[in-house]
């Protein structure tokens, strides 16, 4: 097989929706471009919101770009756990939702620097296997911690056991672990900014200059120039 082509080169911004996951997204850029195609960060596929899509000789930025913090908004459901912390797991355990008082001593204690457990359906490695491919398993295995820093974790309103928040957060921090320590799960979550790039700026058909891409960041271009 030919190696993809480095042109068109730069960055997408695509707003994705729930279903499809984010390597399905980026292997449809790679189709319609010809080019080679990568990601600066996942989302689930039950998740929507802003990819950054990297195409062409930008590809080897990526690395500047997955360390950014990122934005969210979720629904997380405080009436019962799953499997996977998502909606797409089976319910284990069924419980009454705290009230606003309790819901708020919750939050505190997830703000600022903390370790929060690895979800079992995730993507790290595990003994050189992913953990979501044991987790469908049925494999029993002891996730490791990862230190997060939850800078914002706001309350946009309550109701009937169901939390909408708005975080920011650390690269690399898992939602659906933050659910799981409220004590609930990720009914809805939506990816709205990483870094300076807001969801509300995606168009599939705009690609980003690599200089401007890397300008917006703070990063001068020569970093693109030195690959």
């Amino acid at each position: 097989m030919p190696p993809r082509a480095l042109s068109p080169s730069g960055l997408l911004l695509i707003d994705k929706p729930a279903g499809p996951s984010s390597f399905a997204v980026v292997a449809g850029v790679r189709r319609r471009t010809g080019a080679r195609t990568g990601h600066a960060g996942t989302l689930d596929p039950f998740a929507t919101g802003l990819l950054l899509v990297l195409s062409g000789a930008a590809t080897k930025l990526a690395s500047c770009f997955v360390g950014l913090d990122k934005r969210y908004l979720t629904d997380v459901d405080l009436r019962a756990r799953t499997a996977t912390g998502d909606p797409e797991g089976d319910v284990v355990e069924r419980l009454e939702p705290p009230g606003a008082e309790e819901l708020e001593h919750r939050l505190e204690r997830l703000r600022g620097e903390i370790e929060l457990q690895i979800p079992a359906a995730s993507a790290v490695k595990i003994c050189g296997e992913r953990a979501y491919r044991l987790h469908r398993r049925g494999v029993a295995v002891e996730m490791p911690s990862r230190r997060s820093r939850v800078d914002a974790l706001d309350v946009i309103s309550y109701s009937d056991g169901v939390a909408r928040l708005d975080l920011r957060v650390s690269s690399g921090t898992y939602v659906r672990a933050i659910a799981a320590a409220l004590g609930g799960h990720c009914a809805t979550l939506r990816r709205t900014e990483v870094g300076p790039f807001r969801v509300e700026e995606a168009d599939p058909e705009r690609m980003i200059p690599p200089e401007e891409a890397l300008a917006r960041i703070g990063m001068p271009a020569r970093a693109h120039e030195a690959g």
